[in-house]
C-alpha cells in the first residue's frame, strides 16, 4: 500500500465517478486553492484517492489512483497551479455519507471535514482504513 491517502471532491452534475470511469482517465484541474495544490504536489503516482460526490450525494462513492504527479494546468493562465491524471479503480460497496463520517469520532480530524471547502486533501491511513469499514470493504 502506498504512504500517502488522498481524498478529492467534484460535483456528480460537473465530474462524476461514472465519468472517469467511462474516460479511463482524467486531468484533475482547475482547483485555485494554494492549500489544495499543495497537496497535489505531494501526490505521487499509484497513490490511492477517495472520489467524494459533492453537492448532490455528499458521500465517498469510489477508489481512484494517481497515474502521473503534478504538471503545469493548462486551464490557469497564471502558470501557478497544477494538474494531476487520475484513474479508476473501483466504486466502493456502499457509499460513505457526509454525515456517517461526521457522526464517526474516528473521523473527527478529517481535514475533508474541519477544512470543507478544499477539494483536494490528505488523507491519514487511520482516516482511510475507517471509510473503508464503513463502506463495508
Amino acid at each position: 500500500m502506498s504512504s500517502s491517502y488522498w481524498l478529492v471532491k467534484s460535483e456528480p452534475s460537473t465530474y462524476s465517478y461514472a465519468d472517469l470511469e467511462r474516460d479511463g482517465k482524467t486531468v484533475w484541474d482547475g482547483v485555485r486553492n494554494f492549500t489544495a495544490r499543495g497537496h497535489l504536489n505531494e501526490m505521487k503516482v499509484g497513490d490511492p484517492v477517495f472520489f467524494y460526490h459533492s453537492q448532490d450525494g455528499k458521500a465517498v462513492v469510489a477508489i481512484a489512483e494517481v497515474s502521473r504527479e503534478a504538471f503545469p494546468d493548462a486551464s490557469d493562465e497564471t502558470g501557478r497551479f497544477v494538474a494531476v491524471e487520475l484513474k479508476p479503480k473501483r466504486s466502493l460497496k456502499t457509499p460513505v455519507t457526509l454525515e456517517a463520517m461526521k457522526a464517526n469520532p474516528a473521523l473527527a480530524e478529517l481535514k475533508m471535514i474541519r477544512q470543507g471547502r478544499l477539494s483536494v486533501s490528505p488523507v491519514t491511513p487511520e482516516e482511510w482504513l475507517t471509510i473503508l469499514m464503513m463502506a463495508g470493504e
